[in-house]
């Protein structure tokens, strides 16, 4: 009997434990699970802020920096603080009408117009926030994802119980915010809502103003622009668009609304710079009061996830090189634009300066004019985009052109290295090339031209040829050389090819029959002799990068060996403390040019520099240092003036730079040849070659 009584006991004890539960379980269903957080009884919340890091350092190859990071605020919304607030709909008007009065942009992703008639703006957003609307609709609403926009607005005003006296506008705003809130209940795994991102302290000041419940600040950072050079290579960042959300989902540390690299080497170098969000863990009060923050740890590793800031890129590029050209090819375009009208090179529009490390590849400078300020992009696209002669175009990456005479050095290269000709052979200038007079081409030499036909240059040698740029020699060795003998020299020196260089470029035409039937059609893509001839002084389909020419001229001067160009110099720890990537000179090809054919090239550019009759004596005669250079003109087919070239190297006994200064219809390469002047004086202050005006007969 007494154990019949305890079995008795112990079954009615249990039969109350259970009851109890389901008591506890339905109670914490109604307070905590259907009051979306609204109870008398909730006493604190556990939300997940997401910690944004810092984007690496773009910095030059000095350590001076160009692109950084300015310390900005955001505003970010506690969904459970306002929506356990008395009244969370008011608050949200309220704070939306502010916006409105006051022109602030705040982050709304309901695809909704913000004004009636509605209708959708789905096509504005990725997959992935699509997704969450169809989501949204389906397990918050309850509603057909099919609905009509109209429709929608109306059943949600009634879903989130707004007045029906409240404008259509208010309650569309109202809606925007409460469909972000919602999205971070349980809906998806999105961190905290971010309001406004990199508030102004007039912004900060009137919003916080409003005391709206659960909207605080967060510490964030933005880009920030150290130079208002190199416009064209630096690049900027923004929000992922679909096709890169699609390829960044697949990588580790991206979210969806991420900042990457959408242009230049802030997109090139993207997987070095992007840093790794942090993860907080917030438990607050109702009234926001936070009770205990602290990271979560990776499932994986268990490690603490705190924002891990990106890596430090630095560039080849030198900023006072850079600032230099940038500089002086300003003032050479707008004292050309400022002759009186009708003068050679009037009529100039744009131009390139590129330099490059000889021994490496290196780029020191890539420079394009006209150019803009990255800081002021966005506010001055639409007067960038109309300004003439393009700013945005990247001329020594994406534009080509005939190098004219600067590809005069490779013919002699062909001709010495294919015996076809030695470096004492003569060649007597006539001044008309006559051989195909009968077929109606009869190319002249520019100094017969000039003098009405009264002067030529006489019996020349290829030093000589090169000194004066005479075509007529030229002429001849395009006539009499074989035409693979000289494709597959200026092939070898880089011209046509990709310089391998991080950034997006164009890969031009060397002139030969396959490019011109590219280029050409009809009885105009026919190959004629008279094609090959023009190509030999940088004519007929020859079209290339200034980037192409001057690899070109390094490949020649480091005789025959073609590096890739780079702008990496390394990559460093964000702390700077470790080197992560040091770039090594990578060789691209290798042909073999004699030393005769460099000797002969080498002292026909120094001859051109130091003989009065030489085409860049202009430029760089008096030089305190001993400098090697050509210059170009080319034809183009548009009007006007003609384009100019020029390309330089120093110092003459050991080549370490080189540099390519390209201007359209600047009227010659002379003409734009102070540039490279400009950019030798500044690197011989930095390279400890000694004080550029130590010589007496030395130049500014």
């Amino acid at each position: 009997m007494e154990r019949l009584t305890r079995a008795r006991a112990g079954l009615l004890l249990a039969l109350f434990i259970v009851i109890i539960g389901l008591f506890a379980v339905r109670l914490y269903d109604l307070q905590i699970v259907e009051s979306d957080g609204k109870g008398d009884n909730v006493k604190t919340f556990t939300t997940i802020t997401r910690v944004k890091a810092a984007r690496g350092e773009i910095l030059d190859c000095h350590g001076n920096k160009l692109v950084t990071n300015r310390a900005s605020y955001d505003l970010v919304f506690n969904h459970f603080v306002l929506l356990s607030s008395d009244n969370p709909n008011q608050s949200l008007r309220t704070l939306a009408a502010l916006c409105r009065e006051q022109g602030i942009d705040y982050v709304d992703h309901f695809p909704m117009t913000t004004k009636a008639p509605f209708d959708y703006t789905l096509n504005d957003y990725n997959s992935t926030w699509q997704g969450y609307f169809q989501k949204f609709l389906a397990e918050r609403a309850k509603l057909d994802t099919d609905v009509s926009a109209a429709l929608l607005m109306s059943q949600l005003r009634s879903f989130y119980k707004i007045p029906a006296d409240w404008s259509d506008e208010d309650a569309r705003a109202v809606i925007g915010l409460r469909y972000e809130l919602a999205l971070r209940q349980e809906l998806t795994n999105l961190s905290n809502y971010v309001f406004l991102e990199d508030a102004s302290t007039e912004e900060l000041s009137a919003i916080l103003e409003l005391n709206i419940p659960g909207l605080r600040t967060e510490a964030s950072t933005v880009r920030e622009y150290a130079t208002n050079c190199a416009a064209h290579i630096l690049g900027y960042v923004g929000a992922m668009t679909e096709e890169q959300w699609q390829e960044y989902k697949k990588l580790d540390g991206y979210e969806m609304d991420a900042q990457v690299g959408q242009t230049g080497l802030e997109q090139a170098f993207e997987e070095y710079l992007h840093g790794v969000d942090g993860y907080r863990v917030d438990v607050t009060t109702v009234d926001g009061t936070i009770l205990e923050q602290y990271y979560r740890k990776d499932p994986v590793t268990g490690e603490e996830m705190r924002p891990v800031s990106g890596k430090n890129v630095e560039l080849t590029i030198d900023l006072a090189l850079q600032k230099t050209a940038e500089e002086s090819l300003d003032r050479v375009f707008k004292g050309l634009k400022n002759q009186e009208e009708g003068a050679v090179g009037q009529d100039a529009e744009g131009g390139a300066a590129v330099a490059i490390d000889i021994k490496t590849g290196k780029i020191l400078v890539c420079a394009s004019y006209p150019t803009y300020d990255l800081s002021t992009f966005f506010e001055n696209y639409e007067q960038i985009l109309e300004a003439d002669y393009g700013p945005l175009n990247n001329r020594p990456l994406q534009m080509t052109y005939a190098p004219g005479s600067i590809y005069k050095p490779a013919m002699v290269v062909a001709a010495i290295d294919s015996e076809h000709i030695k470096p004492t052979t003569q060649i007597m200038d006539h001044g008309i090339y006559t051989e195909y007079y009968d077929q109606g081409f009869a190319p002249k030499c520019l100094s017969y031209t000039l003098s009405g036909g009264t002067y030529t240059h006489g019996a020349i040698c290829a030093s000589e040829a090169l000194m004066y740029s005479c075509n007529y020699f030229f002429y001849d060795l395009g006539d009499h050389m074989g035409l693979s003998t000289m494709d597959s020299t200026v092939k070898g020196f880089g011209l046509g090819e990709y310089t391998g260089v991080e950034l997006p470029e164009k890969k031009g035409y060397r002139a030969n029959p396959e490019s011109k039937k590219i280029l050409h059609t009809g009885e105009d893509a026919y190959w004629y002799q008279a094609d090959q001839i023009m190509s030999a002084i940088g004519q007929s389909d020859n079209q290339f990068t200034p980037m192409q020419m001057c690899v070109y001229m390094s490949t020649l001067l480091n005789q025959g060996v073609r590096y890739r160009a780079t702008f990496l110099n390394r990559v460093v720890s964000s702390d700077y403390r470790d080197t992560i990537v040091q770039n090594a000179p990578e060789v691209m090809s290798v042909m073999e040019v004699s030393d005769t054919a460099l000797q002969t090239c080498k002292e026909g550019m120094r001859a051109a520099v130091t003989h009065p009759m030489g085409t860049a004596h202009v430029v760089f005669g008096g030089y305190p240092r001993e400098v090697g250079a050509k210059t170009g003109t080319a034809e183009h087919g548009s009007g006007g003036s003609d384009n100019g070239s020029f390309a330089c190297f120093a110092p003459y006994d050991d080549p370490q730079i080189a540099i390519i200064i390209f201007g359209e219809k600047c009227g010659g390469g002379s003409l734009v040849g102070s540039v490279a002047r400009d950019i030798l004086n500044v690197w011989y202050t930095t390279v400890n070659a000694g004080d550029i005006n130590s010589n007496e007969n030395g130049v500014s």
